[in-house]
Formats: structure tokens, sequence, C-alpha cells
């Protein structure tokens, strides 16, 4: 509800400035208006603006307002260590869906202080942790997917003689606008991108030489698409 209530103040303020301004004599834009007022109407209702059908016209000029209701929903319940796996927590899970099944939402579930507890093992402490629990992998790592899903973001990786390092850019990205989210002079400059699956890569045995040899590695141009954990060299020259 909070951030229907901020959406709701930005839309007040809006609508009050355009009345100020029509006061000084200045003409409101009526189609605005009618947009700002279908918006504090749903917001009144305590409707988020995400559940709201709205035309391509009216999606644009959303755009620049920046309402936080639009933005994604995810519910996450938090369970007891006991109920991990269990009917009863599939039961619940599938409960909350049906009560928000109008509403662009989406639920997982979790024990938070079991994620607590494996935040705070190393590596393979962790991995011994969930083996008993027989847990394929910590709930934080399917939150974290979910929400890269529902924001329609990807990460591809570069890797350098000393780090490795992830890049979050949007699903449908082509290889020049990825290269320029390192560096605009890696996009102006652009030649070609290397380019290698992680997948393909572990295959290798995480070894790049080994790639090479294999014939994995191969060479995009400008307009390749690039894909969720692509490790990337870009070639360039300015």
């Amino acid at each position: 509800l909070e951030l229907i209530f901020c959406d709701l103040e930005l839309v007040e303020k809006r609508l009050e400035r355009m009345e100020q301004g029509a006061k000084r004599g200045k003409k409101p834009d009526e189609a605005e208006k009618r947009l700002l007022l279908k918006f504090k109407d749903a917001l009144e209702r305590e409707t988020a603006l995400r559940d709201i059908e709205f035309n391509i016209e009216e999606q644009k000029a959303m755009r620049t307002l920046q309402f936080l209701s639009t933005k994604p929903e995810i519910v996450v319940i938090n369970l007891r260590e006991n109920d991990l796996n269990t009917e009863k927590a599939e039961r619940l899970q599938k409960d909350v869906q049906e009560y928000l099944k109008d509403r662009e939402t989406s639920v997982i579930t979790l024990c938070g202080k079991m994620e607590m507890e494996i935040a705070q093992l190393l590596a393979e402490e962790a991995r011994a942790f969930l083996d008993d629990l027989k847990i394929k992998e910590p709930a934080l790592n399917k939150l974290i997917r979910l929400s890269y899903n529902l924001l329609s973001l990807i990460s591809f990786f570069t890797v350098g003689e000393d780090e490795v390092k992830a890049w979050t850019i949007k699903q449908g990205m082509e290889a020049l606008k990825a290269a320029g989210k390192i560096h605009s002079d890696i996009e102006r400059g652009f030649i070609r991108a290397e380019v290698i699956g992680f997948n393909e890569f572990i295959d290798s045995g995480a070894s790049m030489a080994k790639a090479k040899e294999k014939g994995l590695l191969r060479l995009e141009g400008k307009n390749y698409i690039v894909k969720d954990g692509d490790i990337i060299n870009f070639r360039f020259n300015i």
C-alpha cells in the first residue's frame, strides 16, 4: 500500500500544479489531465497501476512519471524450517496465488532463518548443509532469478586476467549496446564480439583455451542478441 500511496501523492501534486497553472492562464493538457484522473481513481481504490490495463499511448506517458506501483510485485512467504518442501507449504503457496490471481504478482516460499544461516557458511559447508536437507539451492538464488525475469533482465560476463565481472542488461539487447554498458569507447569502436555460452565454458573444463580448441568460441557482429550467461570479449578500436 505504501507504493500506491506514494503514487497517489505524485498524481495529486501534478494535478494541483496543473490547476494552479490554469488559474494563471496556462491551458492544461486535457489528455494528460484525463490520464492523471484515471490514475487517481485507481489509486484511491488501492489498486496498483500494474493491475490496470493501459493502451500504448498511455503506457508511453506513464514512463516519464516513474510510478512505483507499476513495478512487478513478488510476495515472499516466510516459512518455518519444518514446513519447507511439505504439502502444507505447497498448499499455502497455491492459496496465496489463488488469492492474488487478478494481480500481476509472483509468489515464492522460503525460510528466512535458514537463508541467513546459509549466507554465513563457506561454500562447501553451505553445499553440505543443503544436501542434508535435500535442497537443490538456496531460495535466495530462486528469488534473484525470479526478480530478473520479472524485470526482463539478464547478465553477461567479461573475464580479465585478475577478475570476472557480471553486467546486467535488458533482455533482447544487441552486442553493440551491451558493449556500451562497459564503456562508451568500446561501443564506439566496436569490431566484433568473441562469445561463448556459460554452459559451454563449463563443459570445456572452465578453460578458455580448451573452448577455443573445440571451436566453441565464436565471433558475433553488432546485431547479435546477447544471451543470459554469455561470456564476451569485445574487440574494438578507437
